[in-house]
């Protein structure tokens, strides 16, 4: 992060990233000094209604972050930068979005938790999107040009008042990610803080909160210990992990929908395990088990460059037979929660751990939809596009194996993969015909 008093003293020339938090109420007319190098300017977190109408200037500009700041309108100055192609104007009070505040270059656009009813047909011209996060806001439908927007990948369209989901965004040829609960459509809960027959149902005075073991965007998750000695004797275990959700929207939706559907989904080997919930008044939560030592992350979440795919560690390496292993625990896993007529909508490697011997822990429902109110059509076609993001997943763990070693599995494999990605929705397997598959090739390697 660098300061305004260093910008304003000519100590930045030459930086391609701009980071500025100074409760600024006016956009400083000193960032142009930097137009020859600037490629990321991130003025999140300030006091902003308005961009210059001579923006362009930044003629390098590929991305610009603006979340917390009080836009009420995407500013159209950002339509006329020719290389920008990344918008984040999260949490504002933003209600239009007009066509010509759109650059046709835009790959990656984040409108969540704003307060918009409509979008223009105009973003029917973007071709190059990929990555559009619009929860948290007021839409009643989505424009039918969107139809065109065939690179689209990651959708985030949970807690608005769509009525239906449209027919052209299940059939979109790569959409890979999506989440949508929290709309009418799509609404299933009576009562978020009622108790779940399933789960039993716990307050924060039954736990000893410890350290924090990680965050996301929907919630923090802690070491605890079980204060309630008929909870240990139930689970088996005086330490848990708890996951307390924020309680606002997040780019994901509501909380009570990830509860909702983290419990709908139950056990399953590869599921992280919930033992109890959390669903005070003021507070909701999941009480999970602690995961044992010697499992960590898969992989890491995408980055600017790689917008919606995952990144690894640059010593990443695995075996095919790995890939085919956690694979197969996925698509088993995947399996069960469409059986229970739950989507993930986040099947990404930065969200399983694995051990040594790579068993696999699958988890964060943050962006789980409930499909038991769309048709038996639209079940289908949600399920199509998880298979294509386990299809993404082997294809990015197959990169860090040599396709040298074991040629026919690595093409087996391989053409599996390519089965889960086919453009046709209609064409892809199930995940239990995924599995089936997997399984033959691990058995007659």
């Amino acid at each position: 992060m660098q300061t305004l008093a260093q910008l304003r003293a000519g100590q930045l020339q030459g930086i391609t990233r701009l980071q500025l938090v100074e409760e600024l109420t006016e956009f400083p007319r000193e960032i142009f000094d930097l137009a020859d190098t600037l490629e990321i300017l991130d003025l999140s977190n300030n006091q902003l209604n308005t961009l210059p109408e001579d923006l362009y200037r930044l003629s390098r500009l590929k991305i610009i972050f603006a979340s917390n700041n009080r836009f009420e309108h995407l500013p159209e100055a950002l339509g006329r930068c020719e290389s920008l192609e990344m918008i984040g104007f999260k949490a504002n009070q933003i209600r239009t979005v007009t066509a010509a505040a759109l650059p046709l270059q835009t790959r990656w656009l984040i409108l969540t938790d704003n307060q918009i009813e409509t979008l223009p047909a105009a973003m029917g011209d973007l071709p190059r999107l990929q990555k559009l996060a619009l929860a948290g806001n007021r839409l009643t439908v989505l424009p039918e040009s969107m139809a065109n927007c065939r690179n689209l990948e990651l959708v985030r369209l949970s807690a608005n008042q769509l009525q239906a989901l449209p027919a052209w965004l299940l059939g979109l040829p790569k959409l890979t990610w999506l989440a949508f609960a929290g709309n009418p459509f799509s609404h299933t809960l009576v009562d978020p803080h009622a108790d779940v027959a399933t789960v039993v149902n716990v307050t924060l005075d039954d736990i000893k909160l410890a350290e924090k073991l990680g965050e996301g965007a929907s919630g923090v998750i802690y070491r605890g210990d079980w204060l309630n000695q008929a909870m240990v004797a139930m689970t088996g275990s005086s330490q848990i992990a708890v996951k307390l959700f924020k309680g606002e929207v997040t780019s994901d939706g509501y909380p009570a929908d990830e509860l909702d559907c983290c419990l709908t989904t139950g056990d399953h080997p590869s599921l992280i395990k919930v033992v109890a919930h959390i669903s005070q008044k003021d507070q909701l939560g999941l009480v999970m088990e602690l995961i044992p030592p010697g499992f960590s992350n898969l992989g890491l979440p995408p980055s600017l460059a790689s917008c919606t795919r995952d990144t690894f560690h640059a010593d990443t390496q695995f075996s095919l037979d790995e890939v085919a292993m956690m694979a197969f625990q996925l698509a088993d896993a995947m399996a069960h929660m469409h059986a229970k007529q739950v989507s993930h909508g986040d099947v990404y490697a930065h969200n399983i751990m694995v051990n040594q011997q790579m068993n696999l822990l699958f988890g964060d429902f943050g962006a789980a939809s409930n499909l038991r109110n769309l048709s038996t059509v639209e079940r289908l076609a949600m399920e199509a596009i998880e298979v294509r993001a386990l299809g993404c997943l082997i294809e990015d763990l197959l990169a860090y194996v040599s396709g040298s070693v074991g040629p026919e599995y690595y093409k087996k494999l391989s053409a599996i993969k390519d089965e889960c990605m086919q453009l046709d929705v209609t064409q892809r397997p199930c995940f239990a015909d995924v599995k089936k598959a997997i399984g033959a090739l691990l058995k007659g390697k």
